[in-house]
């Protein structure tokens, strides 16, 4: 691209391309005389613009995130506000460059060099008025065509492509494009290159106003930055809802979302090489896939082939693998699959454990792949889906993508979605599907047409149909505790928590039979419920009381519908909400558990051990697994919650020691081997059940599962803490620092009781050589760090400080030289690049100040921040 002499800048979240007016006029005119293979497009970059385009708009990052589009964007600024805060990054003032006060002198300049013009939009008549206009003003000007296509043909793929094929035909070298924001922005960028026009203007009523039909404002209004109230006295009834309701919260935008833009410092991705496709046939568990395809089914017998017959076909386009996590189906889903389609990765989940548990454990199988795509089995895949989905994640730099689901009918479905929040419920309690054009604050799903035409990021979408990298999803789980409905709202959530973006691609296109999981009162009531289950995940009480209370509003305004009977009740009635449909496991499955104790001491924490209790419960009420939970000088509801999970044995002792606790739990339980777990990590069975044989297989005397940081909404440096926690091999292979850790019995006589240390952890861990010790590669603990730099480093004096008691013992092999040398040299050894540096900086930062105060305390400094937000609840 050829690129203009201009200063790059930042504006709201858009891009803007500071000009003089004549470089401008010069890089169109000769753009529009070379026409070469990439059309230049310019787009005049307003408050409206900010509002469409800019951070948190709808069409955000869409006209400048796919680096293998064949557009070139320049964006100018236009609008007083916009050039004051150019000036004030700059240091230098840059002249509004409106589209209409560039239409005049393009036109004359395209006069003088016999360049041909055409224009699209505007009413018939006002194209009209230009025309006599042109012929009495501009006798010479070489005029193409001018088109004024209805909205409907602009909506349509087809019409569009015969209306781009028209302009080509007609040989316009400069296109006027005047269909409003953001409809020319984002028909310029589908539709430009079939035009065949070398520049394509997108000035809005720039035709209104060569035509005369729409006054100038005065030159010393728009001196003084009030042109658009000028045109609001004008047009009061179209430009009111532009300036006076989306405008102020533009200009917020741009006061906040504005800054020069920096040299770029980001790492390169890594990029897998190219991967050799099978046509016809799924690639097997080794060797790479650029697709590894999830399916969860349950009673799909009739659905399977359909989208198994379409996913193959995409195999001519790329590596495709596809796992099949079957939920205890029962008429023959998976012998069907094992018999028909062997070269699919077909097992049993061991019960009906749910959507997010089918998919985590078929990622656990997912081998080494590129993208991972979760799929509904009553879909069909369209012809090219999972390449036009590639082809977005890889040049929009996206963290996942969604196609277009069309239903049976062949209609686009409504996926798209809003993040929840009480003024949404409000009005989907209120107005449901109707009025869909209501503002976005107003609705939870995004019912507009133009957004299911044109790719765009988006919050979250259906989880019928989703592609994801491989990083994000191998760290961001699906949480299990919503067994079916809100896990994909919750995934996108902390995908985009995690950096990722999410971005509905138009070209993929699947068919959604519907009716997968069925419906019924009872599955919609699970629906309504795991709504406000997940608000209060992320939410104040306060404000999951309101949302509760809009979700009981809705249910009560449909409760005379016969599917929605006993939904009322239900969301109203808590108490209730523990005989909704929820995950089983298969008797043959269950049998099979290794023996086992779970040692839980906890100390006031009622705020998260229901949610550590509640994936390992049904195994302690079956008396599969001993789980014990030793309150250590509790003064809140921690025991009392603890007692409502049948099955759990707790321990009440006086004194507040987590040692104490230990010992206490140690002299209750029975079972070999033994997990000692914080209260406030997750667990899943399936990570119980591999360090439990991994013990009992005697190979190693002690080991713990792979920990996964959640760091989705941790302060900026605390996350750049743990990154380079991540990397440093201590952290990685030692049993310290993950919350759990597990002793076989001859691991567990290395030693009497627990000593009285604050870091019982590394006590345990510097007893073991590394080939006595192992950290598995199995479905990690969830562990959640401090979300603010104040507790991380009130959690860091505590570790510190139990380093040094460590270090201080009798026969420690560390007392006299602790590991701070060690670990400054893995720090260092960490860093491949700036951005991992400063987050070498950061971790060293973070050390220093924790050791500082190490010593100045001898009481249990606790992390607060991430347990303020759970409401500790008792399972019934």
């Amino acid at each position: 691209m050829e690129k203009p002499a201009s200063s790059k800048v930042v504006l709201g979240g858009t891009p803007v391309d500071l000009m003089e007016s004549g470089p401008a006029l010069d890089l169109i005119l000769r753009r529009a005389a070379q026409q070469g293979p990439r059309p230049l497009a310019v787009a005049s970059v307003n408050l409206d613009h900010l509002n469409h385009f800019g951070a948190g708009g709808r069409w955000a990052g869409t006209l400048h995130a796919d680096p293998g589009s064949v557009v070139d964007w320049v964006h100018l600024v236009d609008g007083a506000p916009l050039v004051s805060q150019s000036q004030r990054l700059t240091g230098r003032r840059w002249p509004r460059l409106a589209g209409s006060d560039l239409a005049s002198p393009l036109l004359n300049r395209a006069e003088e060099l016999g360049l041909t013009v055409g224009f699209l939009g505007g009413s018939e008549e006002n194209q009209r008025l230009l025309a006599e206009k042109i012929a009495a003003e501009r006798p010479r000007l070489l005029v193409a065509g001018m088109w004024s296509p209805a909205r409907s043909e602009l909506a349509s793929a087809a019409d569009s492509e015969r209306l781009a094929g028209e302009i080509a035909g007609s040989g316009a070298q400069i296109l006027f494009v005047g269909l409003g924001k953001p409809r020319q922005e984002l028909w310029i960028d589908r539709y430009a290159a079939q035009t065949g026009a070398g520049v394509l203007l997108a000035f809005g009523a720039a035709v209104d106003f060569l035509a005369g039909r729409v006054q100038r404002a005065p030159e010393w209004v728009s001196r003084r930055g009030l042109e658009w109230g000028y045109r609001l006295a004008l047009e009061p009834k179209r430009l009111a809802g532009r300036y006076l309701l989306d405008g102020p919260s533009a200009y917020l935008k741009l006061r906040t979302g504005s800054y020069t833009v920096p040299p770029d410092l980001s790492e390169e991705p890594a990029r897998l090489a190219p991967v050799p496709c099978t046509p016809g046939r799924f690639t097997g568990p080794d060797g790479t896939a650029e697709a590894a395809v999830v399916v969860v089914t349950y009673n799909n017998a009739a659905d399977i082939d359909a989208l198994l017959e379409g996913l193959r076909a995409e195999t001519a386009d790329l590596a495709v693998r596809v796992l099949l996590a079957d939920n205890s189906s029962r008429d023959g889903t998976l012998e069907r699959v094992r018999d028909r389609h062997p070269d699919v990765i077909a097992f049993a989940s061991g019960g009906n454990v749910g959507y997010a548990a089918g998919i985590n454990a078929a990622l656990r199988r997912a081998g080494d792949a590129e993208t991972i795509v979760i799929l509904n089995p009553d879909l069909t895949v369209g012809r090219g889906c999972l390449k036009a989905m590639l082809h977005r994640l890889r040049t929009s730099n996206a963290g996942a993508v969604v196609p277009r689901i069309l239903d049976a009918q062949g209609t686009t479905s409504p996926t798209l979605h809003r993040e929840p929040g009480v003024s949404r419920a409000l009005g989907d309690a209120f107005l449901g599907r109707r009025l869909p054009g209501r503002p976005g604050w107003l609705a939870s799903t995004d019912f507009h047409p133009e957004s299911y035409a044109h790719a765009h990021t988006v919050d979250w979408a259906s989880g019928a149909a989703l592609m994801v990298t491989r990083p994000l999803a191998d760290s961001v789980a699906w949480d299990e505790s919503f067994f079916l409905y809100s896990e994909e709202t919750d995934f996108f959530r902390r995908l985009r928590m995690s950096g990722g973006t999410v971005w509905y691609e138009p070209a993929a296109v699947v068919t959604h039979e519907g009716g997968g999981s069925g419906a019924s009162a009872r599955l919609n009531a699970l629906m309504a419920v795991n709504r406000i289950r997940y608000i209060r995940k992320y939410h104040s009480p306060a404000y999951a009381r309101a949302f509760h209370g809009a979700a009981a509003l809705s249910e009560l305004l449909r409760c005379w519908k016969p599917e929605r009977r006993g939904v009322l009740r239900t969301v109203l009635e808590e108490g209730s909400w523990g005989a909704l449909p929820g995950p089983s496991k298969d008797a043959a499955a269950s049998d099979s558990f290794p023996p086992g104790a779970v040692i839980i001491p906890a100390h006031n924490e009622a705020a998260v051990i229901a949610r550590t209790l509640a994936p390992l419960a049904p195994l302690a009420a079956a008396r599969q697994l001993e789980i014990i939970v030793a309150c250590n000088g509790c003064t809140d509801e921690t025991a009392r919650i603890a007692r409502g999970f049948d099955g759990v044995t707790v321990l009440e002792l006086e004194q507040p020691s987590k040692a104490a606790a230990l010992n206490a739990g140690d002299a209750a339980a029975s079972h070999w081997p033994r997990l000692y777990v914080d209260a406030d990590v997750q667990i899943s069975p399936d990570a119980v059940r591999a360090v439990l044989e991994a013990l009992i297989s005697g190979q190693v005397l002690a080991a713990r599962p792979a920990a996964r940081f959640e760091l989705q909404d941790t302060h900026p440096l605390v996350r750049s803490y743990y990154l380079t926690r991540l990397r440093l091999p201590s952290a990685r292979n030692g049993l310290w620092g993950g919350g759990v850790y597990g002793l076989s019995r001859e691991g567990r006589q290395r030693f009497g009781e627990f000593p009285d240390l604050t870091s019982d952890d590394l006590f345990v861990d510097r007893l073991f050589d590394p080939g006595e010790k192992a950290v598995l590669d199995v479905e990690p603990v969830l562990v959640r760090p401090p979300r603010t730099p104040k507790d991380q480093i009130a959690v860091l004096h505590r570790v510190y400080r139990g380093n040094a008691q460590q270090n201080g013992r009798p026969g420690s092999p560390h007392r006299r030289h602790g590991t701070a040398g060690r670990t400054l040299s893995e720090v260092a050894r960490s860093i491949r690049g700036p951005i991992s540096a400063a987050h070498a900086l950061v971790y060293v930062a973070f050390a220093l100040a924790g050791r500082r105060g190490s010593g100045s305390h001898e009481g249990w400094e606790r992390d607060s921040s991430t347990r303020q937000s759970s409401a500790a609840r008792t399972p019934r």
